[in-house]
Formats: structure tokens, sequence, C-alpha cells
């Protein structure tokens, strides 16, 4: 059963925008950190608008309370003259996991009657 409960408040480091330098010939990675700041254990899940340029490792997981992930974000090689970048971002969702529930995700916490939250984070490309 899902929980009534609106999920708590995450914070992002960095918390407005990721941002990438040139040059683009070559793949970056940026690192971003995801705090769940809440009284409750989440799960969190990772989605982005432009999966052939932009990936995220781990794309998943499960907080505790006041606990912390680091993950690695990154942007393979492109012509950044030709592509457009415009809105490229990475998406942070997050729900509360079941009462008693194993600190194991389950993506059916996502598409239960539960209620998720969303945070978008814009990707920045500086030539």
């Amino acid at each position: 059963m899902a929980s009534s409960v609106s999920p708590g408040v995450i914070q992002t480091q960095p918390n407005a925008k990721i941002v990438f330098n040139s040059p683009y010939d070559v793949k970056h990675t940026y690192h971003i950190k995801i705090n769940n700041s809440s009284a409750r254990r989440i799960c969190w899940a990772i989605k982005t608008n432009n999966a052939v340029r932009l990936g995220v490792d781990p794309p998943y997981g499960v907080l505790d309370p006041k606990e912390a992930v680091l993950l690695a974000v990154s942007c393979d090689a492109f012509d950044f003259a030709s592509a457009d970048t415009s809105n490229d971002r990475i998406i942070v969702e997050w729900t509360n996991t079941p009462e008693g529930a194993a600190k194991q995700f389950r993506i059916k916490w996502f598409q239960s009657d539960g209620m998720v939250r969303r945070k978008n984070l814009p990707i920045e490309y500086n030539p």
C-alpha cells in the first residue's frame, strides 16, 4: 500500500544546474550528490532527456534519512557546433519507500499510487 505522506525534500549538489566545459570531442564526467534531508527512507531514480549523450551511474537507489549518494554524470563526445543542447537536462525523481520495505530499489514504488517528486537540473555547455 502506498504512503499518503508526501516525499520529503532532497538536496542536490550542485543545486541548480550541471555545467560541462569544452572540448566536446572527449567524454566528460561530472559528479553530483543527492542528500536525503527528509525523515523517511526514499527511493530515487535519474532520467535524462538525451540518453545518447548523457548517462548517470548509478541510475537509481535507496537512501535512508540524512544519507547521501555521489553520482557520476557523463557526457559522451559530440559535435557541439551541430548539436541542439538547449533542452538537455537530468531529472531526479524520488518517492517514499513503503514502511518496513527492504533497502533495495523497486521500480514499482514509482508506479503505485504514491506521490513522486521531481527536480530538473538543466545542463549548460560552455564552448
